[in-house]
């Protein structure tokens, strides 16, 4: 089979599409998906440098989100048969365990991602349990369905779940223009919140405003700490929630941007991993400074449930065939993503 693959760390040279054995059933509640289409996040990148903890056999097929349509089932398999459309679910548990049984799979020991821990779904085919494939509408293009699966449900668990934004409250999103971010706005919009969001281009705070967002900031014409203060003063206090996942560049300006009793919570650090904490503000001001990985099964299934009914829609930023798809890692890299990267595997 056809895959983008990663030959060694290093750099994105290091990626090429390859001709690889094709995967095999495994297990019998497994599934086997012929790959019509997959998307790329900002750990596609943080892989391709390596990421410690995690060490992979090279080549190692990348591609943390995709879709397509079933080609076989183990025998234990019951809910999906050759021909289904699918979307797949890219976070992996063991299915075993205590938070596995307590459906708090992102907390199961043994987690993992698609694409980061075992072989991604920039490949014709791929194979996944059958818990993690989600059937998707007729309707649902392509290039949705594969756009949809990690960020939106990293997201939805940020603002639901950890930080249980509700409508009325105020939310800040930094950094629109990655599929977290334009998803955070509008799951926060689906909820009934104001939303403040931040970019360092206007076209993506157009395209903010165009989802709903009630208030936008330049982040090159207003500073981060300017932006906190701005906030204080339309809020009368501060954001409810703070959505960063930028991590050590905004982090003390998240901070000055939440009202006492305000909630931060975050899911990356695209930024830089390391911050400054004076644990004196943390507790006067009784902050809840929240982290967030993925999301859950049940999770998955609310989040898709609204995409399948046309409520939540990821925004496409282009789509590439998988032989040009090292293009969509150098897009990414360089910041120029207004939405989700995705890449055309087969027809």
């Amino acid at each position: 089979m056809r895959a983008l693959a990663l030959t060694h760390h290093g750099g994105l040279d290091n990626l090429a599409v390859l001709d690889l054995p094709e995967p095999t059933l495994a297990a019998p509640d497994e599934v086997l998906v012929r790959v019509r289409t997959a998307a790329i996040n900002h750990l596609d990148l943080f892989l391709i440098e390596g990421v410690k903890g995690i060490t992979l056999t090279f080549p190692h097929v990348v591609g943390t989100d995709g879709a397509g349509v079933v080609e076989a089932v183990g025998p234990a398999v019951t809910g999906v048969r050759p021909g289904d459309r699918v979307a797949l679910n890219p976070g992996i548990s063991c299915g075993r365990c205590a938070a596995c049984h307590a459906g708090d799979e992102p907390f199961c020991r043994g987690f993992g991602i698609l694409g980061e821990h075992r072989a991604g779904t920039a490949a014709e085919f791929v194979c996944v349990p059958e818990r993690n494939v989600y059937k998707i509408s007729g309707s649902m293009s392509w290039e949705i369905a594969a756009a949809f699966p990690l960020s939106t449900l990293t997201a939805w668990r940020m603002l639901t779940t950890r930080a249980a934004l509700q409508a009325g409250e105020t939310a800040l999103i930094w950094g629109i223009g990655g599929g977290v971010s334009l998803a955070a706005l509008q799951i926060a919009k689906h909820l009934g919140a104001r939303v403040i969001a931040t970019s360092s281009e206007e076209r993506k705070l157009a395209k903010a405003r165009e989802l709903g967002a009630d208030v936008t900031f330049n982040h090159v014409e207003s500073s981060a700490e300017q932006i906190a203060k701005e906030v204080r003063t339309l809020t009368g206090g501060g954001a409810d929630v703070v959505v960063d996942s930028v991590g050590q560049k905004t982090w003390e300006a998240s901070l000055r941007a939440l009202r006492p009793g305000g909630r931060l919570v975050t899911c990356g650090a695209t930024t830089g991993p390391n911050v400054a904490l004076d644990i004196r503000r943390l507790f006067w001001f009784q902050w809840s400074l929240l982290g967030s990985t993925m999301g859950s099964r049940r999770e998955f299934a609310e989040m898709a449930d609204l995409v399948n009914a046309g409520r939540l829609q990821p925004v496409i930023d282009s789509v590439v065939p998988l032989a040009n798809a090292v293009s969509a890692y150098e897009r990414m890299a360089r910041g120029d993503q207004l939405g989700k990267l995705v890449i055309e595997v087969s027809r």
